[in-house]
């Protein structure tokens, strides 16, 4: 583990934050996408078409949809990102508009109807989800030096977020969860980080804000007016769709460098 470097201003963090706000993906897990998880998406779909009486639709067809849906809503969430305050995709917009678009009427209908829990279900297939080391001890240190943990996230389905969280018992580690898809905003929103805040009653001066994209979260973080904006490094943090001016305070290679960088405000 390398140590923490910062953005050249040869500044590292001196005030301890009374939060730590914390991206999901990227910074509390590792994300890797299932092989075939359309395909089993779309056995679902095709079944819960075929309940309704519905079958003008092969599974083939829908899953070629849900595929075209996932991938252009990859697209837009890179160009919202170069809005100031963007909205987040509803379930409803999402089945409706990315994947169901040409389906006829009634097999339209029935998905949007259902976005909720299909969303929740794409969630849980489609990605592969598990907890980077040190963030256990991270938030337990957090806990003892009085400084309150939370989550601030971009989802299509925070729920699945949570229901990780629950299974690795560090739901009750955190004081509140911020997801996008549940507070109808997505970062670089800063709404996204003042949400947190007020939650915490904590002004975003005070907090350090934790994420692993340029895009999204070093700008969510300066547009905010976190104390520190830090940079975790993931798999998909070279991922940069455009250049973002805004750079990190500081960057940390995981949750034990984090941790480090914390320790050195303690003492």
């Amino acid at each position: 583990m390398s140590g923490p470097t910062s953005d050249g201003s040869g500044a590292e963090p001196a005030l301890t934050p009374r939060a730590l706000l914390l991206d999901f993906g990227g910074v509390v897990v590792e994300t890797r996408s299932r092989p075939g998880w359309a395909g089993e998406l779309a056995a679902e779909v095709h079944e819960l078409l075929a309940r309704a009486g519905f079958a003008g639709l092969t599974v083939t067809d829908v899953e070629t949809d849900i595929r075209a849906g996932a991938t252009a809503c990859r697209y837009w969430k890179d160009s919202a990102s170069r809005r100031y305050a963007p909205e987040e995709m509803t379930h409803r917009r999402f089945w409706a508009d990315f994947v169901a678009a040409d389906w006829p009427e009634r097999a339209r209908a029935l998905v949007t109807a259902e976005a909720a829990p299909l969303c929740r279900r794409m969630g849980e297939l489609s990605r592969e989800r598990v907890t980077r080391p040190g963030i256990k001890e991270l938030l337990a240190a957090c806990r003892s030096h009085g400084v309150v943990p939370a989550i601030v996230s971009n989802a299509l389905c925070g729920a699945v977020h949570r229901d990780h969280l629950a299974l690795e018992g560090l739901d009750r580690q955190v004081a509140v969860q911020v997801y996008s898809d549940e507070a109808g905003v997505r970062k670089p929103n800063p709404e996204m980080i003042h949400i947190a805040c007020r939650a915490l009653g904590v002004t975003p001066a005070r907090t350090w804000y934790v994420g692993d994209n340029h895009d999204r979260d070093v700008l969510c973080g300066t547009r905010a007016g976190a104390g520190t904006t830090v940079l975790m490094v993931s798999r998909s943090t070279g991922r940069i769709p455009y250049e973002v001016r805004q750079r990190p305070g500081v960057t940390v290679e995981d949750p034990r460098g984090l941790l480090a960088l914390l320790e050195a405000t303690w003492t």
